[in-house]
């Protein structure tokens, strides 16, 4: 069993947390609301079709969300890491998920009761403000990859896509090795191509001195030509 105050407990006193404009009282009744779940790798935390019952929070791991298209094909709609939440914009809209959510990797999942955290948004104007500029942050961002996957060629879209999972996850010690490792359908399904054109394009990348590739695990070795490539599209 999990002790759902210390599994969360870097949502509410994480300074850069959105809980954090909560007072002492009211971070009280959301710890009565939480409750915490592991996931293992490849497990689904909510399908397309289900009804969302609270806020999702990422404490630990890594989750891809996606639709899948025609065919069965996945096109991933964006990807999370800690803190971050997931399934928001069904539960504010009050509908049904639109997309689905998997682990890359062994994940811990905090949710906050739906009745407790709208309680909470209509007696703390702060935290509203503060969900509304995440959620807005977060927006911008899908906007941004919306335009790069409709607008760029392949090699464009490659390129952002590793910068992407770059900005988004980091790198491991050596300052190289992308802390991310994405099957090649997965970086296909990120990139809105087919897994062979993604295979034979880190291929090229790789021939070029770009990246490096070992197995899952991805160098970048040249940041400034891939911001090139992808700048170009």
């Amino acid at each position: 069993m999990f002790n759902t105050v210390e599994v969360c407990r870097q949502f509410l006193e994480d300074k850069n947390s959105i809980f954090s404009v909560l007072t002492p009282e009211q971070k009280d009744i959301l710890k009565s609301g939480l409750t915490a779940s592991f996931y293992k790798k490849g497990d689904y935390i909510f399908k397309e079709g289900d009804h969302p019952v609270g806020l999702l929070c990422l404490s630990e791991g890594k989750v891809k969300v996606f639709q899948e298209g025609v065919g069965g094909r996945e096109q991933i709609i964006r990807l999370a890491k800690p803190i971050g939440f997931i399934g928001y914009r069904a539960l504010f809209a009050e509908e049904d998920h639109h997309a689905s959510a998997v682990t890359i990797e062994d994940s811990v999942v905090c949710c906050v009761d739906r009745e407790i955290l709208y309680q909470l948004l209509r007696a703390n104007s702060d935290l509203s403000l503060s969900i509304i500029k995440a959620f807005a942050t977060e927006l911008g961002h899908s906007f941004f990859r919306t335009i790069t996957l409709t607008q760029k060629h392949i090699r464009g879209r490659l390129a952002e896509s590793l910068l992407f999972l770059k900005d988004t996850y980091g790198f491991e010690k050596d300052e190289k090795t992308l802390k991310v490792y994405l099957s090649r359908e997965d970086i296909a399904n990120l990139s809105n191509m087919t897994t062979s054109n993604a295979i034979r394009t880190l291929s090229i990348f790789s021939t070029e001195g770009l990246i490096a590739i070992d197995g899952r695990k991805i160098k970048i070795l040249d940041i400034p030509k891939l911001e090139k490539i992808s700048e170009l599209g």
